[in-house]
């Protein structure tokens, strides 16, 4: 049974090989059909009865072009395996001549309605032996049958017809040295299949079922659905036609793949062509347009904001945190002083509570003077001494870094008014560039260094005091109004402290 299976999958095999390769008209309505067959029959291995040729014809009423009956006759002329007996026993006997007379009468349902059309059936059957043999040579044996097989169309009304059906029994009246069970036997044939009334399609050469002579779309894709003009459908207007499109009701506008499903590059949830935003980071949330939200307005996208409800302008990191630059508890952004020293209370807008003498004097007056700060003689190299003179003013000065700062160096009236110039402008610089060295947060555009000489005394140079006043380092405010906007609130700050 093993050979004869193998046999029946080859055959089946064949045909769907060779099937998709014709591509011609097909039958239509109901109709009747007629046609000759010729094959070779593969007996049950427990049947005494050689594999031989078998031959007759078919007979059936298509009641739709899918479904109908069928009733066949078939002829085979061969021998037994030995002795007259219909099934195989341990003693054996001559070869005897039969004749076997098969007869069937089925339902068969065909798939698809192109040219090409798979089938199955399955009905009833009698299979009659006879031989000269007096005791055994008239036998009727009846049973069921199924099968299969594909109908190629090669004319309006002619079909080339393969197929494999197994035809099987059981025996009333099995002796106790055979087993006992059903006989399956393959006949493998090929025919021809005539129509008779019904309707014939003409030429269609895109196989879309429409004529030629009617198809306005005369080269639709293979498989694609089409109108009563050979049209194709696209009912979701995707752009892939209905019957190729393997997503149906796609939304308007989005884009899709070949198969007709919709593309969401970014893997939000939001369709392309929809999507407005098309490069979302993956895991933020979006909304109905495909755009991040951002429910706090800090620039992360919800889903990727691990810190929710961030105060209005405050700035973050890139994980949607808030970041506190100087440590002293107020955040970037909202802190109006970001360099607070590292320690000093401060007020809700993150600036220090506590003022110093120099700070107090900068708000004052908008500059700070400094007498203190030591070089060395006839020189512009600032001494170590005046090193903590010079980080108090820094740190203070990093506070405000809108402030606009001009660094003026004065000098007494003793040497001449060149060289004073020269050595003052020297000086200033210096100071300038330890203050850009020792506290890069410094704006370097927001500061300038000038030296005025002795041309702005603030005392005589008549005497040792005098001239002592008057060797100073300035450092004023350019931009005085944004001190303005300081004063008086800070004033307020230390009354109630």
């Amino acid at each position: 049974m093993n050979r004869k299976k193998l046999a029946c999958a080859l055959v089946l095999l064949s045909l769907a090989l060779i099937a998709p390769t014709v591509v011609l008209a097909r039958m239509r309505g109901p109709h009747v059909t007629v046609g000759p067959y010729a094959g070779w029959t593969l007996w049950a291995d427990s049947l005494n009865q050689k594999d031989q040729l078998v031959y007759g014809g078919r007979a059936g009423v298509m009641l739709t072009s899918l479904f109908g009956v069928e009733g066949t006759i078939g002829f085979l002329s061969g021998q037994t395996k030995g002795g007259p007996w219909p099934y195989v026993r341990t003693a054996t006997g001559a070869e005897i001549d039969e004749k076997i007379r098969h007869i069937g009468l089925d339902a068969i349902f065909k798939f698809g309605k192109g040219p090409v059309a798979p089938y199955l059936l399955g009905g009833w059957q009698q299979l009659q032996f006879e031989n000269d043999d007096p005791a055994w040579g008239h036998r009727t044996e009846h049973g069921f049958e199924a099968g299969g097989g594909v109908m190629i169309s090669a004319a309006p009304r002619v079909a080339i017809r393969l197929e494999a059906r197994d035809v099987f029994f059981e025996f009333d009246d099995f002796p106790p040295d055979v087993p006992d069970g059903l006989n399956h036997n393959i006949f493998l044939t090929a025919g021809l299949s005539f129509a008779l009334g019904g309707s014939s399609s003409t030429a269609d050469a895109d196989s879309d079922g429409v004529s030629d002579k009617k198809d306005l779309c005369p080269e639709t894709p293979i498989g694609a659905l089409v109108d009563m003009k050979g049209c194709p459908i696209d009912g979701d207007n995707d752009g892939v036609f209905d019957g190729l499109d393997q997503c149906a009701n796609t939304p308007a506008k989005a884009r899709v793949d070949a198969k007709g499903c919709p593309k969401d590059s970014d893997k939000d949830g939001v369709y392309d062509g929809i999507d407005a935003c098309d490069d979302t980071p993956a895991g933020a949330k979006v909304d109905a347009k495909g755009c991040p939200s951002d429910a706090d307005n800090d620039g992360v996208p919800d889903g990727l904001d691990q810190c929710a409800n961030t105060p209005a302008g405050a700035r973050v990191d890139s994980k949607g945190c808030t970041v506190d630059s100087d440590g002293d508890g107020i955040v970037d952004g909202i802190d109006r002083c970001p360099n607070t020293p590292t320690g000093a209370k401060v007020d809700k807008d993150g600036c220090p509570i506590q003022v110093s003498e120099k700070e107090i004097e900068l708000l004052d007056k908008g500059v700070i003077t400094v007498r203190d700060i030591h070089f060395e003689t006839a020189k512009w190299d600032i001494l170590p001494d005046s090193y903590s003179i010079l980080d108090e003013i820094g740190g203070i000065l990093i506070q405000w870094p809108q402030l606009r700062i001009e660094i003026g160096g004065h000098a007494d009236a003793r040497g001449s008014d060149a060289y004073n110039l020269d050595l003052s402008q020297k000086r200033s610089q210096a100071v300038l560039d330890y203050l850009l060295s020792k506290f890069p947060k410094i704006e370097r555009a927001q500061y300038t260094a000038k030296g005025y000489g002795e041309s702005q005394p603030v005392a005589p140079n008549t005497s040792v005091e005098g001239m002592a006043r008057n060797r100073r380092v300035e450092f004023k405010v350019l931009n005085t109004e944004e001190l303005t906007k300081e004063k008086e609130r800070r004033r307020m700050l230390q009354k109630n402290e």
